[in-house]
């Protein structure tokens, strides 16, 4: 029978149901059959606190593959999962070591520059850049899990550290103390770091929210900019403060120092760096230009330094830098007195910053190439680098973004580019210091800022404008916060606000009107999910049935979601979709239905195809289309 109206009509022996401009059948459903619900199996409360930890520390169950091996087999495996090197180490193959080669003399080209010029962001002598783009990544290649991963110094916590570490001791007159307590915060934060992976704290971590996080990183690297107008005009007299409104007036209150020499070298190889960075964004495969651009920089004006007596015309160079490799620091280490407080808060932030950055780029790169990162060892392998860096004259020390890019894009195969990297580093501390004689200062601050330029993301944030209005509120509260005030601030702010949201949907839920939608099932944490394929992946080959096809997520339960959320339905969707599995939502109530096709990129992942009315139209969608596939 077909009917065309707009009304919602009741007929004898249906359910309601709502009819269309487009001509439908009404077909007569049977009677409602109802069933008792049982109660669940007896447990006890210690079993019931088992369940509940299980979950909350062993989402991924890393004990899954003791069982049932041999004791020799699982002191195989035990070194495999410490040591992540005993497992892909006796693959290795010459052409695997080729491109690791490759790929580390490449990061190499870029990590050299960046380790002086962020050394000089920490307030560090430039030489404390290069130990630390040494000893780390060799520690990292034997812990880390990351293929791809390149390790070294970092912008956001060089300044940072800088930053809380020059609030109450001068670098300049306190040389020694300083250096004492940036190896000490150094140690802390390893500490702090290896200790949440042993613990499995690692979602704590996920306190700091991607809208938070873009807008702290954004506020960072524009601070970051701005403190490098002294090296680019050649301003003598600068402020120590990290705020917006100190720093233009240090810059614009000292315009008799500005130099025309020190401006046009370092604006016209500012101009050459993110020339070359945009050639790069442009065309992947041309990613070379962007990584040889810094170290070409500096080979390019210290050879004009040199030639044309830059000194002698205002142009401040590095100067003498001591060959050899890292001294030990262990007797540097401060663990009394009146700073330890200092050096134990600056260690615990710029550890979670190093995480935070280390573990996302980890991610990001592991996805690509399908395979996993296990967070807890990622936390504990930079938490040890970081404490036996602490202990050879190395700073705070994490996965930076753009070297992991250039080592991605160079065809890295495993952590051996790390090795590679740290040799070339050896290479030029022993043989190549004196050449840094003559290198300009103004090159250093152009390329940091060149470096820190992309970590401001304009594009996303006009998304999280469109998509959610709070997300959006959040991260500017975080960008202003560090503009502003300070980058300590900036940093809890955006913490707080993290919380706050968490706090706010768990106290204050969305309240909806759900319509009866019979077969619903309950919502399951997506975090364990990939682990619950696993296991039914197994028990279906061990009871000889058919293959797992697809995931039917019930969405039901789901009453909002935010930008992170959706990050995650998406990567989600990427993981399953590298395993041939295929991911369908059911039961999204209309706020999570709005927000996903707000978020294009989101919403062309799944597509209206993936999404259902209820549990059983999906299955039975999905069914009929796999029926008929070879």
């Amino acid at each position: 029978m077909g009917v065309s109206s707009n009304k919602v009509e009741s007929l004898p022996n249906t359910t309601p149901y709502l009819e269309s401009d487009t001509s439908i059948s009404i077909l007569t459903t049977q009677p409602l059959e109802i069933h008792k619900v049982s109660l669940p199996p007896n447990k006890t409360t210690f079993q019931s606190i088992k369940q509940r930890l299980g979950e909350v520390f062993f989402p991924d169950d890393p004990l899954h593959q003791f069982k049932d091996q041999s004791p020799f087999k699982k002191l195989i495996l035990a070194l495999q999962y410490l040591f992540p090197i005993f497992l892909w180490g006796p693959d290795y193959t010459l052409k695997l070591f080729k491109s690791d080669v490759v790929s580390g003399l490449t990061i190499a080209s870029l990590a050299i520059p960046q380790g002086i010029s962020y050394a000089k962001l920490a307030n560090l002598p430039p030489i404390i850049g290069l130990y630390s783009s040494f000893v780390p990544p060799l520690i990292y290649a034997v812990l880390g899990s990351s293929r791809d991963l390149a390790v070294g110094p970092v912008s956001i916590a060089s300044l940072v550290m800088g930053s809380m570490l020059r609030e109450v001791v001068s670098p300049d007159q306190d040389t020694v103390l300083y250096l004492q307590l940036a190896f000490t915060a150094t140690f802390f934060a390893g500490v702090f770091q290896a200790s949440l992976g042993l613990l499995r704290l690692g979602f704590v971590v996920d306190f700091l929210s991607k809208p938070t996080l873009i807008g702290f990183m954004g506020g960072a690297a524009i601070i970051v900019s701005l403190q490098q107008l002294k090296g680019l005009l050649g301003i003598t007299h600068f402020t120590t403060k990290m705020g917006f409104v100190p720093v233009m007036e240090s810059v614009f209150g000292e315009t008799s120092e500005w130099a025309w020499q020190t401006i046009l070298m370092g604006f016209s190889f500012l101009v050459l760096l993110l020339l070359a960075r945009h050639i790069s964004m442009r065309k992947p495969k041309l990613f070379w230009i962007s990584a040889a651009a810094p170290l070409t920089s500096v080979i390019l004006s210290t050879t004009i330094s040199f030639i044309f007596k830059a000194q002698k015309h205002g142009i401040q160079t590095i100067g003498h830098l001591e060959k050899g490799l890292n001294p030990p620091s262990a007797n540097l280490l401060y663990f009394s007195g009146s700073y330890l407080s200092l050096a134990i808060k600056t260690g615990i932030i710029t550890g979670i910053l190093a995480l935070t950055e280390g573990i996302a780029v980890g991610r990001t790169f592991a996805s690509l190439k399908n395979y996993q990162v296990d967070g807890n060892k990622e936390m504990m392998a930079i938490g040890i680098m970081n404490m036996a860096g602490s202990c050879s004259s190395c700073y705070v020390t994490t996965g930076s973004f753009s070297r992991s890019a250039v080592n991605y894009n160079a065809g890295a195969q495993t952590a051996v580019s790390n090795i590679v990297m740290a040799s070339a580093v050896m290479f030029t501390m022993l043989f190549l210091m004196p050449l840094f004689y003559y290198t300009p200062n103004v090159i250093l601050s152009a390329i940091i800022i060149s470096a820190v330029i992309g970590l401001i993301d304009f594009q996303t944030a006009l998304k999280l404008w469109k998509v959610d209005k709070l997300d959006f509120l959040a991260c500017m509260c975080a960008f202003f916060g560090v503009l502003f005030i300070s980058v300590q601030m900036g940093l809890l702010i955006a913490v707080g606000i993290s919380m706050f949201r968490i706090l706010l949907q768990v106290t204050r839920p969305n309240t909806v009107i759900l319509g009866n939608i019979p077969g619903t099932q309950s919502y399951r944490n997506m975090g364990q999910i990939m682990r619950w394929v696993r296991e039914e992946e197994e028990r279906t080959i061990r009871m000889k049935e058919c293959a797992l096809k697809c995931i039917v997520l019930d969405m039901a339960a789901v009453t909002a979601v935010d930008t992170s959320g959706m990050e995650a339905l998406s990567e989600l969707k990427k993981a399953l979709d590298k395993r041939s599995l295929q991911l369908v939502l059911a039961n999204p109530v209309g706020d999570v239905i709005e927000k996903l096709n707000r978020s294009e990129k989101t919403w062309e992942l799944f597509g209206s195809d993936s999404i259902y009315m209820n549990v059983e139209e999906a299955v039975a969608a999905v069914s009929s289309l796999l029926k008929y596939q070879p």
